[in-house]
């Protein structure tokens, strides 16, 4: 009886003290983003301007009628066709984008930090900052449940993956979530999003901003509340580190775990 008193005290204290921490990391990131002083530059880094405003503004509003028009019409079960779509347009995206800039001269590399820390280094940063950030999204996701009484629909992607019966499907969803997302979604929503957003709005702005558009287009409102925390977590990593790797590492990570977490239901908590 007194082991389950001391086992059911821990359950309850570990997660709190895990919740505190996470608090206590990005508030102190918040913090030092704050204090930080730009040193003047050589040669200093272009800055967004007006004309990607207005495509990050333009592509915004196609997300945003795209999730109207899907709300519109009954929810339907997503097929491998729609895989490949999505995978289609995000790589699109991506290199529309980059595309776009380069005409427009920029420097990707020294803009999004590409070559400012190593991979290594980068993976290592964005595995601590994404363990700091767990505490933080399970408590959002534990409110949302609360309000809804547990009776939540599971993401269309997520109830494909649990019932796939084929292994091109499975691939596919792995592919597209551990390499296709964590590459394109953090390119437009930390890279070029927040950086339009941030040069007119501030920080502050830009992250929620980005975030919320982030976990708007993942078109799950269950995963709403999950989804901004991680946005925000996504943010302000990459704003601490100057290097979208961190980002890109830590969004490549949590969707690796979820599907590993979906792949062995009889070992890992769903």
């Amino acid at each position: 009886m007194a082991a389950d008193g001391i086992f059911s005290v821990l359950a309850a204290v570990i997660p709190a003290l895990l919740l505190v921490a996470g608090v206590y990391i990005y508030v102190a990131l918040v913090r030092q983003i704050s204090a930080r002083i730009e040193e003047p530059s050589v040669t200093p880094v272009r800055q967004f301007a007006w004309p990607e405003a207005t495509l990050a503004t333009f592509i915004a509003l196609v997300f945003l009628s795209g999730l109207a028009a899907s709300a519109s019409h009954e929810v339907r079960a997503i097929e491998t066709r729609d895989l490949w779509a999505n995978a289609l347009f995000s790589i699109g995206l991506l290199l529309f984008i980059a595309a776009f800039l380069r005409l427009r001269r920029f420097d990707l590399n020294s803009l999004g930090g590409f070559s400012k820390i190593g991979f290594g280094r980068a993976a290592t940063t964005g595995g601590i900052l994404l363990l700091a950030a767990y505490p933080l999204i399970l408590l959002a996701e534990v409110v949302t449940q609360k309000l809804a009484r547990g009776n939540l629909e599971k993401q269309a992607i997520v109830e494909l993956f649990t019932a796939s019966s084929t292994l091109e499907q499975r691939v596919l969803i792995i592919l597209l979530a551990v390499v296709v997302a964590p590459l394109a979604e953090e390119f437009f929503f930390r890279f070029f999003l927040y950086g339009v957003v941030r040069r007119y709005l501030g920080r502050a702005v830009g992250i929620i901003v980005s975030a919320l558009l982030f976990a708007a287009v993942h078109a799950h409102l269950p995963s709403f509340a999950p989804l901004f925390v991680l946005g925000v977590c996504f943010a302000i990593a990459y704003e601490w580190s100057g290097s979208l790797l961190v980002s890109m590492t830590m969004h490549a990570l949590f969707n690796a775990l979820a599907l590993t977490a979906l792949a062995f239901p009889e070992v890992i908590p769903q």
